[in-house]
């Protein structure tokens, strides 16, 4: 049966993907409107709602919608809870907001990939932060074919060691010598395919970013010689779009067709933004050299 509800749905200009979605409460979405948002994600990979002012409970509910959490609502921020502001450079806080400022996809370093997030917007600084995105499947779709030849078939890994080692941000070690930072854990990296099938859209898109390493089957200097042109070239207009906050925003994005990135700003203005991270499914994102 076709969906009937009607939504306010203006597409992002200029860009491959987006839209923006007006007069909806996520706090209380019916099925009928939920199907349909849904739908209209799925098209889009981003949807952005402005002035919606979620608390963490509501976020945490909304993002259920699309599946299972990786995890809750997590602040995203240059302050503690007690409202402190940090902006030493050698803090590991610091270290991670600064490593974010790369083009990737959530959670490949993990196991299981990521579907999406929800984030949303509670203190945001005076200028700067945006975060943007960058449309994989358009990407893809702009390949020459000898490049499509050239990828078919070849798997990278992803970690965070290595995508925070080489930007000269890992934190420090703890007493045991491993680490208290997410995704940086002792269990073998995952392997992912460079071009990879959508699995609720069947279209393929690049799945790349700055977690991705060693691609199978070249050596180290070839390998990332080739993955940074790749994400040089990927994210290019009109394949981005760069998200300028207001308190209140919440956004949803698809993190099996799009990237992302924060941007940087002045950290000694506090910033806090909430973070729900969407679990993928096992069967389609979990590395392909695991079990």
């Amino acid at each position: 049966m076709t969906n009937t509800v009607s939504l306010d749905i203006e597409p992002l200009h200029d860009v491959t993907f987006g839209a923006v979605v007006r007069g909806l409460e996520l706090r209380s979405l019916d099925d009928a409107t939920w199907q349909a948002l849904r739908e209209t994600w799925l098209e889009h990979a981003l949807l952005i709602f402005p002035g919606q002012f979620l608390t963490r409970d509501e976020q945490d509910t909304f993002a259920r919608r699309f599946g299972d959490l990786e995890f809750k609502a997590t602040p995203i921020s240059n302050m503690t809870s007690a409202g402190e502001v940090f902006s030493d450079p050698g803090d590991d806080r610091v270290k991670s907001l600064r490593g974010n400022e790369g083009w990737h996809h959530d959670s490949t370093y993990m196991p299981v990939q990521a579907k999406g997030a929800v984030f949303s917007a509670e203190i945001i600084p005076s200028h700067g932060a945006d975060t943007g995105f960058a449309d994989m499947r358009a990407a893809y779709e702009a390949l020459d074919d000898a490049m499509r030849e050239r990828l078919a078939g070849l798997s990278a890994y992803h970690s965070l060691y290595y995508s925070q080692g080489r930007v000269g941000y890992m934190p420090k070690a703890n007493e045991d010598g491993g680490y208290n930072q997410y995704g940086l854990h002792s269990g073998e990296p995952s392997l992912r395919p460079l071009v990879k099938i959508h699995p609720d859209t069947g279209r393929p898109n690049l799945l790349i970013g700055r977690h991705a390493y060693g691609i199978v089957g070249m050596d180290p200097e070839e390998s990332e010689k080739l993955l940074d042109e790749l994400n040089e070239w990927a994210c290019q207009p009109p394949r981005i779009y760069h998200h300028e906050w207001t308190v209140g925003d919440a956004i949803v994005w698809d993190n099996r067709r799009l990237m992302h990135r924060a941007t940087p700003f002045d950290m000694t203005e506090p910033r806090r933004m909430w973070h729900t991270r969407i679990a993928g499914e096992r069967a389609t994102e979990l590395g392909i050299n695991l079990d």
